[in-house]
């Protein structure tokens, strides 16, 4: 057997190994492979990325690593921001002292935190063109959550949206907000309804000030319909897309909420990041990072999941980033690391 075809045998096996062993929050749901992991096994597409790297990014002394819950490369193309639950897992940020919005230099070395004492539940983050930190609060206790917050550079808070642990469905309250993406013109779009039911799935869309614009979208399994708009990215053209996790595909918008298409071939995505290139990159948080075009929504490339050693928490991505020179950095709340994958 010659090295391709060896390669190939061996990405075969681990993603056969992965479906084999699949486990998680919807391996319930889909006990059987589905086309899209069978379209996978078939392509044996290559993998373009070395072994994962969990120790790049470099924590305080004394503090461990929460969920990493989401990934963003900054404008620069080299630091990287993450939003971590406060060393927790889920409201692991009620009640602590720690600062939950990180930022990473190349090295991996922390350069700047802030945000302690304002989250309940970190989910979602955008850094917009001047550097500023949009990040979502996707849940709510104690009068706490459900709001939507900018940052300055420096982690100054300039902008609230939402009202503290209020659940609603209108111009400023939210039910569940799970991301957050902003166009070149700094209108800014929340993705609306984490929870996963059709009482509440929506795209918000505000101005660059916090001003209500509109919303779209509506709960249900039909063309244009919503079921846990987990993760938002744009393209190069501005089009809008939409991590549609419970309805296992990719529902792209423009910015004035018109359907535009659906993609199934990324399979149950939970996060997405678009490179100026329109490369896309999609965390479907079962069998690992699928890579495409979002011109066309051909897929070119594969990295899978890692295998936990014996006894060690599910793996699986639930979002994804990638900096100027092509390195993936992806945010695993399962295992609660943060993991960096240097280009071959």
């Amino acid at each position: 057997m010659n090295h391709r075809l060896l390669k190939s045998a061996l990405a075969v096996a681990v993603l056969a190994t992965l479906l084999t062993a699949r486990e998680g929050t919807y391996a319930q749901e889909q006990t059987q492979p589905n086309p899209v992991e069978q379209a996978l096994l078939k392509k044996a597409l290559p993998n373009p990325y070395r072994a994962p790297d969990e120790t790049w990014a470099k924590l305080p002394a004394g503090r461990k690593w929460g969920a990493p819950s989401k990934v963003f490369v900054d404008p620069d193309g080299k630091s990287l921001w993450v939003a971590e639950r406060c060393g927790g897992d889920s409201f692991g940020c009620v009640g602590s002292p720690l600062a939950p919005m990180l930022k990473f230099d190349q090295s991996g070395k922390l350069v700047k935190s802030f945000g302690e004492k304002v989250f309940v539940f970190p989910h979602g983050l955008a850094v917009d063109r001047s550097g500023n930190v949009w990040a979502t609060d996707g849940n709510g206790k104690d009068g706490k959550g459900m709001q939507v917050f900018k940052f300055s550079p420096d982690g100054k808070l300039l902008l609230t949206l939402g009202k503290a642990g209020v659940i609603g469905r209108d111009a400023y309250t939210f039910n569940q907000p799970a991301d957050v993406a902003v166009a070149a013109n700094g209108d800014v779009f929340v993705s609306d309804g984490h929870q996963g039911c059709n009482c509440s799935a929506r795209i918000v869309k505000f101005d660059k000030d916090g001003k209500y614009l509109m919303d779209f979208g509506k709960g249900g399994n039909g063309p244009g319909d919503l079921l846990d708009p987990h993760c938002l990215s744009m393209d190069s053209k501005g089009r809008l897309f939409v991590c549609n996790r419970r309805n296992d595909r990719i529902e792209i918008y423009d910015q004035s909420g018109h359907y535009v298409d659906a993609w199934k071939q990324f399979g149950r995505p939970s996060g997405m990041f678009i490179t100026k290139d329109d490369t896309i990159y999609v965390a479907e948080q079962e069998l690992g990072i699928i890579i495409g075009s979002a011109k066309d929504g051909s897929i070119s490339a594969y990295v899978p999941t890692p295998i936990p050693p014996k006894g060690e928490r599910r793996r699986g991505a639930e979002s994804v980033t990638v900096d100027a020179a092509g390195n993936l950095y992806t945010g695993e709340i399962g295992a609660l690391k943060l993991m960096r994958y240097a280009k071959k």
